[in-house]
């Protein structure tokens, strides 16, 4: 796997890059000091997966991650045990704590491992691939205030517009995020997601019924209760794709 290095610090760099060095399945293509040199790296190596430190000056790793439209494997890389407990209590990927400990840091990299090479499975050009359709094998980073998730798209029922945010429906969260539904809905896969009105697209695999509404349109109510209507000019989108 190709692994970027991002910190401010150029010991805590070297330190873990001579770690990774040791390990057979990482090639080190990389070092980033901050936010804005880690977004030129990203997009000129298309690394498979960043090591990221949290407190860095001007920016955060959360700010970098905000940032990117695409997501590569993230392990975070951290002095601060208490803060990064509390930022990741729900769905977390990895993160290591500074000192870096190589078994520690050796299991962290066999899980993405396993996780690439199935990636890799699922799509023949493997890798980190720019503004390609986001499924929902693909994960995505949200912060909402002082929370932050990394969240499977499978598990999103629902994602609804409130101005100039998006209000993101998983579990029994509704984090918002800023950023167009239009925009949100050029990137995910069209098989999976639909745009059932101006405010709403809604999973697919979440819909458990649907019934007929005013003026030709539908209400769909997906797994959980959420009830959503579906435009008549989508209605018979909609019929077309649910039908067999």
């Amino acid at each position: 796997m190709r692994a970027l290095v991002i910190d401010d610090e150029r010991l805590a760099r070297k330190e873990l890059i001579n770690l990774l060095n040791q390990l057979e399945t990482v090639e080190v293509v990389g070092e980033a000091i901050n936010v804005e040199d880690a977004k030129e790296k990203i997009e000129q190596l298309q690394p498979d997966v960043i090591f990221l430190d949290i407190q860095m000056p001007e920016k955060t790793g959360f700010d970098l991650l905000e940032e990117l439209d695409q997501l590569p494997q993230v392990i975070f890389t951290t002095a601060y045990d208490e803060y990064a407990l509390k930022a990741f209590q729900v769905n977390a990927l990895d993160y290591l704590l500074k000192p870096i400990e190589p078994k520690r840091l050796e299991e962290a990299v066999n899980k993405l491992q396993g996780k690439l090479e199935g990636i890799a499975r699922r799509d023949e050009n493997g890798g980190y691939i720019h503004q390609k359709k986001l499924t929902l094998e693909d994960q995505v980073f949200v912060k909402d205030g002082d929370r932050c998730w990394f969240v499977r798209l499978s598990n999103v029922r629902l994602f609804e517009s409130d101005g100039n945010y998006i209000k993101v429906y998983f579990d029994n969260f509704k984090p918002m995020i800023h950023k167009s539904l239009n925009a949100l809905d050029e990137r995910l896969d069209e098989k999976s997601f639909f745009r059932a009105s101006r405010k709403h697209i809604i999973n697919l695999g979440w819909v458990e019924g649907i019934e007929p509404w005013f003026n030709g349109g539908l209400v769909v109510t997906l797994k959980g209760g959420d009830r959503i209507e579906v435009s008549r000019r989508q209605a018979a989108r909609f019929k077309e794709m649910m039908s067999l």
